[in-house]
């Protein structure tokens, strides 16, 4: 059986815009990270499987439109793991990142002056950042369990001393650096989380491909390159609602008698404001590298070299890989 020839051509292997341009990228992730992907249900996401697994297979779906098609794409991409296919936890997908790390962000930049509040939302979000890290790592490689609780307190320790050594060294100067301190802390903890959390892919490598999707190994050079670029793109995520929001707020606190009379309104306008600049962070610094990158074939590891030129590759040729988010 054939697809019908308005949606026979649609490639669902690959996003619906070009993935060569910023702007095409940007497009797919506005879809793919859009928080109202966490309200399909359960029904809503199977069908979407079928139909997008189905569909590959070249099977018919009578009366089913390009856009339709390609609105059950991203439902399936918002859910499903790229290399495994396996259905991700719900706080772990990409689509959870604005609702989470508004709430998380603007929490801790409310709390950010005592230690018990530092430690509790310093341990909170690294153990959101955990869940999304082992969620959207590359490859379809189990992650060991030792490995996995070596990266979370790798993490969350770097985090709590960048945050409450930074927090006692600040205390004399203007309140807006204290109000910086997480941004500092979360970063610095991406640094350490997002390696940590993906380590085993520099011991065994990460899956590379053809330009037509045959699988040629795993590859180490491909991963020292995946993690690097993904751990840019996430701190970057953090960067306007951690830093511009802690400037709205202290210009708050300075000109206006607001946050005085009304103390209690500071979390809910810094969840808003962290929430207002994730909505466009988020997707963008997804964007800002190619979600299947490439690598040279001079820059394979010799034995794969043998197994790329046995799959007709070259010196001039490329393979590509799922980066990870």
């Amino acid at each position: 059986m054939t697809i019908s020839s308005d949606v026979s051509n649609i490639d669902l292997t690959k996003p619906q815009w070009s993935q060569d341009t910023f702007v095409g990228r940007a497009k797919h992730f506005f879809v793919v990270t859009n928080p109202l992907n966490l309200l399909k249900s359960s029904e809503e996401l199977e069908r979407a499987r079928e139909i997008v697994l189905k569909h590959q297979k070249g099977e018919k779906f009578p009366g089913i439109t390009s856009k339709e098609l390609w609105r059950q794409k991203y439902i399936y991409d918002s859910a499903f793991h790229p290399d495994t296919g396996e259905k991700m936890m719900l706080i772990g997908r990409m689509s959870a990142q604005v609702p989470m790390n508004m709430t998380i962000g603007g929490l801790m930049l409310t709390f950010y002056k005592t230690t018990p509040a530092v430690v509790f939302w310093q341990w909170v979000n690294q153990s959101f950042n955990a869940v999304v890290n082992y969620t959207n790592r590359s490859g379809d490689k189990p992650i060991d369990k030792k490995q996995l609780g070596l990266s979370y307190i790798g993490a969350t320790g770097g985090a709590l001393g960048t945050a409450l050594g930074l927090n006692s060294l600040v205390k004399n100067l203007p309140p807006l650096v204290g109000r910086l301190v997480p941004f500092v802390a979360v970063g610095s903890a991406n640094c350490i989380n997002i390696p940590m959390m993906r380590s085993r892919e520099l011991y065994d490598g990460i899956p590379v491909f053809t330009d037509s999707g045959e699988r040629v190994g795993d590859s180490v050079a491909a991963a020292k390159k995946a993690i690097p670029i993904v751990t840019v793109s996430r701190v970057l995520m953090a960067v306007p609602g951690l830093t511009l929001a802690p400037i709205v707020m202290d210009q708050l606190d300075r000109k206006t008698t607001i946050l005085k009379r009304r103390p209690w309104i500071g979390a809910p306008i810094q969840v808003a404001l962290c929430g207002l600049f994730l909505v466009f962070a988020t997707p963008l610094c997804c964007a800002l590298f190619p979600q299947q990158s490439s690598l040279s074939f001079e820059k394979l590891e010799p034995d794969l070299k043998k197994k790329a030129r046995a799959a007709g590759l070259n010196e001039k040729c490329f393979v590509y890989f799922n980066k990870g988010l």
